[in-house]
């Protein structure tokens, strides 16, 4: 079995298992139904009556439940089978999870479904999404909420976990593998999120670079380098620094580098993952306005899902070679914060008018990008809370994408399909260019057209990677209330998957 770390601290045995659902045992089963079929062989007949009633459907999320041989049975519609995606499994996966949270379960076994692909047998994609979608559901943040000595303890939840996989169908190592590797990559997620959903006064800049040097010495093959403000103005991070000054905390520089076994035979690049951890945005002296201004820790998203799919890439061992820079600063207002109109200068030597304090991420990420420029990425990915105008043009649906490389536009997006975490490409023009062209200094930060701002925001973003093939993923609209069945409220991990997939791509 392979033991499974979840946020609310319960301990879950995840395993893959060759044994019919029905012959394990498991106190709650899973079955999975496809609209106009019938259920799978080794489902119990007790189903297979609620289906002839019509209690239970093929209808996508469609719930029914049975009693048989001493076990809860649970019939999941997975909607029409041509449709049927790993998407689709992650959100039945989490449907039946939050119901088996009702039913006090245990012990669950899912049943494999077979998707549409040739002789429809499960696929590896299928068995971890199952997993990945469980794990995800069962997120709980209880953190800072407190027990009085007459409150009842909550029943474990979900002691284990196991998806029944016909050997015929994928090689009981294949399996196995399937089922750690999404486990790994799920407890990752789930742990951005936690990174995400603390407050900002508890996870402060340093305090994530605590957390990221810890990682270092967890994990063998990952090496950790954290420096403060005196190493930021040392490196010429001008822009960086601007937004770090109005904060009395302490801003960190976090880079972490890992070279897996194997890496010099594949041959592939030297990929950079770039992330934005402003730990509390205020808005500077720009003050954002108050209602919902506490959802601003969530500012510190893209870097919480860097350093969590680094650590991820390294415990999975994948054969590739990685550095990843995270800026972490608070933006708040001071005697000593930068001011609407202040000129500072880049680790590139560029000079940026900041004539928007609100528009402090790209100045943070400007100088992250010249730093893994000068680390040698040969292939850069940046995320970040970057613009509220991401959220007008695609809502939380999608993540926007810019970049000014086909080839590893093409890599983000068919990685961001795979593991649903969706991306739509928005394009960069010479036009877009022109209008973060600065009056007194090189660039304007906040140009005052209000055009295309998302854009706006890769354009500026684009001076720093230089060369480099280099894409940009505003996850603005995505990084929490993400509003899918398996990441509703709060942080939602966004693209910890994404990048841990992109990396596998290039593995292979």
């Amino acid at each position: 079995m392979l033991a499974m770390w979840v946020s609310c601290s319960d301990e879950m045995q995840v395993s893959a298992t060759s044994l019919p659902a029905s012959d394990t045992e498991a106190d709650t089963l899973a079955f999975g139904l496809f609209d106009g079929e019938q259920l799978a062989p080794g489902a119990p007949p007790e189903l297979g009556k609620l289906l002839a009633s019509g209690e239970a459907k093929g209808t996508f999320k469609a719930l029914a439940l049975a009693h048989a041989g001493g076990k809860r049975c649970l019939a999941v519609g997975l909607g029409s089978r041509k449709d049927f995606t790993a998407e689709r499994a992650r959100v039945a996966a989490s449907v039946v999870g939050e119901r088996t949270r009702e039913l006090a379960t245990h012990r669950l076994c899912w049943q494999a479904p077979a998707g549409p692909g040739e002789g429809h047998q499960p696929a590896a994609e299928i068995v971890e999404a199952l997993v990945e979608g469980t794990i995800l559901a069962g997120y709980r943040f209880e953190m800072y909420k407190t027990k009085t000595a007459g409150d009842e303890e909550e029943p474990k939840h979900l002691e284990q976990l196991l998806i029944a996989v016909p050997a015929e169908a994928l090689a009981g190592e294949e399996a196995e593998m399937a089922v750690a590797r999404a486990t790994t990559v799920a407890e990752a997620v789930n742990r951005a999120r936690d990174l995400q959903n603390r407050p900002g006064n508890d996870l402060t800049p340093a305090a994530l670079g605590e957390y990221a040097k810890a990682l270092g010495e967890e994990i063998e093959a990952l090496q950790v380098e954290v420096q403060g403000r005196e190493g930021i103005e040392g490196l010429g991070m001008g822009a960086f620094s601007s937004v770090a000054q109005g904060s009395e905390q302490e801003p960190a520089l976090i880079v972490l580098k890992y070279e897996g076994v194997g890496a010099k035979e594949v041959g592939g690049p030297l990929i950079a993952f770039v992330g934005k951890a402003v730990t509390f945005d205020s808005g500077g002296i720009s003050l954002k306005p108050g209602a919902k201004m506490a959802e601003m820790k969530f500012d510190m998203s893209g870097g919480a899902a860097v350093v969590e799919a680094v650590a991820a890439i390294a415990r999975l061992q994948l054969p590739v070679k990685l550095v990843a820079v995270v800026g972490a600063t608070e933006n708040l207002p001071s005697g000593r914060a930068v001011k609407p109109g202040d000129i500072v200068k880049a680790a590139n030597g560029k000079t940026i008018e900041v004539n928007n304090t609100d528009a402090e991420g790209r100045l943070v990420l400007a100088d992250c990008l010249c730093h893994a420029v000068s680390l040698g990425a040969e292939r850069i990915v940046d995320l970040a809370t970057l613009t509220g105008a991401v959220i007008v043009a695609l809502g939380s649906t999608y993540a926007g994408l810019m970049s000014n490389d086909e080839e590893l536009s093409e890599r983000v997006t068919e990685a961001g399909a795979r593991t649903g975490e969706i991306v739509w490409r928005l394009p960069l023009h010479e036009e877009y260019d022109e209008l973060v062209e600065g009056k007194y200094g090189d660039l304007d930060n906040a140009p005052e057209a209000h055009k295309a701002g998302t854009i706006v925001g890769a354009s500026f973003l684009a001076n720093f990677a230089g060369d480099v093939p280099w894409a940009h993923l505003d996850i603005a609209g995505s990084a929490w209330d993400l509003g899918r069945a398996y990441a509703g409220k709060g942080a939602s991990g966004y693209g910890v998957r994404l990048l841990v997939e992109l990396a596998r791509s290039y593995g292979d």
